[in-house]
């Protein structure tokens, strides 16, 4: 299976009745329907170059969130560098009812997060019109344009990109493309797969080098989230809880989900896992593992620890389709088989010279782990 980007199977508007599908599959989909999609999202500059400057890495969290609010998806954390990105974005099923729940005020509202007052007047005037022409036709019409643009990963890249482009381009009198290609994505499992591929995605800067501690690097959700950002931290107590939100109701979550204080603590924990053991660095906040050590592991055939690789490139966390549990990699793959060869019979594929419990859905042999820092 030769893609860029994987989609939950099991989430797209098109989504096949159960009764259409084998039993091995229609149980798949019992299992994930509804739920949430988490994407690990990645896209890089033409050529790989270092163009994102101070001006720019604001310019584009400022419009990754105002299209976050207005594709109703929830970033759970993020990271820009000079000559790519990283999100992890939570992606909610679009309505059962096919948004018959939207009235036209809720989705001229909704508007309004991206749309001027005269913009969001003139679309409210449309509607109007063909609501008083009895047209109800139209105006479903001309709410399914906007509607098309909500609860979608490929929809919400697609904008996000190039809006920025244009922006880009006009600051700095040039034309054409601006990313190398297609965004990449990897479907995430929530829980350990979701705070594993976080912690990833908040180290890039630390990988880099041009940091030792993510929380210094300004346009990352971990540094958002230190520096006081509400969003950003709901994104982080997602990543950590989100299995325990998804089985309670709203009150009951308020009341048990931790304190920032607590959500903080923990996740600091899972970015800096490997030096816990070390007093002197645990005071100076310089945790992780030498480049000198990782290689010495890999060469010697060794594995790697989950928290050894977080401080490598893992191939798997940007080419692997699927990150999760063997039971969600598998469900996945029940659900995507006309993608693979007959004579593949599982999906799931462990993650290849690392001790973690986390399969993937795409088998690399060729350098999965490597110490390069464009990650």
């Amino acid at each position: 299976m030769r893609k860029a980007r994987y989609l939950a199977p099991w989430h797209g508007r098109n989504t096949p009745a159960t009764n259409d599908l084998e039993d091995s599959e229609a149980g798949a989909l019992g299992q994930l329907k509804g739920k949430p999609a988490i994407y690990h999202c990645v896209s890089r500059v033409v050529n790989r170059d270092f163009v994102l400057q101070k001006e720019e890495k604001e310019h584009f969290v400022d419009l990754m969130k105002t299209y976050e609010a207005f594709c109703d998806l929830r970033i759970l954390t993020f990271c820009v560098m000079s000559n790519h990105f990283h999100i992890l974005i939570e992606v909610p099923s679009p309505p059962d009812d096919g948004t018959e729940s939207w009235s036209d005020e809720d989705l001229l509202d909704h508007l309004g997060r991206l749309y001027s007052q005269r913009q969001t007047n003139k679309i409210r005037w449309e509607l109007e019109h063909f609501r008083s022409q009895k047209n109800h036709e139209a105006a479903e019409s001309l709410r399914g344009k906007y509607f098309a643009r909500m609860w979608d990963i490929s929809a919400y890249m697609k904008v996000l990109k190039q809006r920025f482009t244009q922006w880009f381009n006009k600051k700095h009198g040039r034309r054409g493309y601006l990313w190398e290609d297609r965004f990449k994505s990897v479907l995430v499992e929530d829980g350990h797969a979701a705070r594993t591929m976080a912690a990833y995605i908040d180290l890039n800067p630390v990988r880099a080098g041009m940091v030792i501690d993510p929380k210094d690097y300004r346009w990352c959700g971990y540094a958002e989230a230190v520096a006081g950002s509400t969003s950003a931290r709901e994104g982080l107590r997602l990543v950590l809880f989100e299995k325990l939100r998804t089985h309670m109701d709203d009150q009951k979550a308020a009341s048990t989900l931790p304190s920032w204080r607590e959500v903080v603590r923990r996740y600091r924990m899972i970015l800096f896992a490997d030096g816990q053991s070390s007093d002197r660095n645990r005071s100076r906040n310089r945790k992780g593992f030498t480049q000198k050590r990782v290689r010495s592991v890999l060469s010697n055939g060794g594995r790697l620890s989950e928290a050894e690789i977080l401080h490598c490139r893992v191939r798997y966390f940007l080419d692997g389709l699927v990150v999760g549990s063997k039971d969600f990699v598998e469900s996945s793959f029940q659900l995507s088989r006309e993608h693979f060869s007959p004579s593949r019979r599982s999906g799931a594929r462990k993650l290849g010279k690392v001790q973690s419990s986390l399969f993937t859905m795409r088998d690399l042999r060729i350098k999965p782990i490597s110490m390069r820092q464009d990650s």
